[in-house]
């Protein structure tokens, strides 16, 4: 059934029932009020997070960046506070061969200019070999400060994956938060987007309507490569699905003043 100016009710497969605009603001008030009890909730959880304790680690421990080793206070930049992306590595893979929703978070976060207006640095970290993390870097067009920690223990090492924030107080730096899954998401505010939107994210684990779109499957030009989710679309620069070695997140691909790399001289990928 469809929609007609005869009938502006009649239900549209797979769509949101259609009503008059009183009944929607009913509807979206009703809504309103648990949203309203999450973001409180949210409020006293953050409230919370600063009352953690802090652990007290080595600052001088070196990391590797453009300029070779650095302390890692050095991340810091004469800030107090520094929040840090851990980038999941796999040696020797080539450029889409590496984390995809590592590679997400990261694009989301090119520009750190408000976090640095409020006094906080930005970094991304990986335990990636510096040659092949600059090469990555560069082919992926980011310009946030990058650093090799291969090698170095947690907090500043350890597990990727994770958005961790530290705290300097002078020459003495401490680790505060650390969280990962889907405690990564306030990064990607497309995320977040998306779950205001009618369809939602299309993912398979999201509780939808009856009659609701499927979520895309892998394997199709829409969903990508391995994994049914929706950040994860592949194509070279002519805009064609593939995991081939110039392929890259179509974001990247069509964003204005895009450059892609052509030879990778990599062998190899990861799922």
């Amino acid at each position: 059934m469809t929609t007609t100016p005869d009938d502006p009710t009649a239900a549209l497969p797979g769509r949101p029932p259609v009503v008059d605009l009183a009944t929607w603001q009913a509807a979206r008030d009703e809504l309103l009020v648990r949203e309203k009890a999450h973001t409180r909730e949210g409020d006293a959880i953050a409230a919370a997070r600063r009352r953690l304790p802090m652990v007290e680690f080595d600052g001088t421990v070196e990391v590797v960046g453009p300029d070779g080793p650095v302390p890692f206070l050095h991340l810091f930049q004469g800030r107090e506070e520094l929040v840090v992306y851990k980038h999941m590595w796999y040696d020797g893979a080539p450029h889409q061969g590496q984390c995809e929703g590592c590679t997400t978070t990261a694009w989301h976060m090119r520009d750190a200019v408000y976090l640095n207006a409020r006094g906080v640095s930005f970094a991304i970290l990986t335990t990636g070999r510096w040659d092949e993390v600059a090469a990555y870097v560069e082919f992926m067009g980011y310009a946030q400060p990058w650093y090799s920690v291969r090698g170095v223990e947690a907090p500043i090492g350890g597990d990727m994956g994770h958005i961790t924030c530290f705290l300097r107080d002078g020459d003495r730096a401490f680790l505060t938060y650390s969280t990962t899954g889907r405690g990564n998401e306030p990064v990607n505010g497309s995320l977040g987007l998306l779950d205001m939107t009618p369809y939602g994210r299309r993912e398979a684990w999201e509780d939808d309507p009856e009659g609701w779109p499927e979520a895309p499957q892998a394997g199709s030009p829409t969903g990508g490569h391995c994994s049914p989710i929706c950040w994860y679309w592949r194509s070279d620069a002519d805009g064609v699905a593939t995991w081939g070695p110039t392929s890259r997140p179509v974001p990247q691909w069509t964003r204005p003043g895009a450059t892609p790399v052509e030879t990778l001289g990599r062998q190899g990928h990861h799922h």
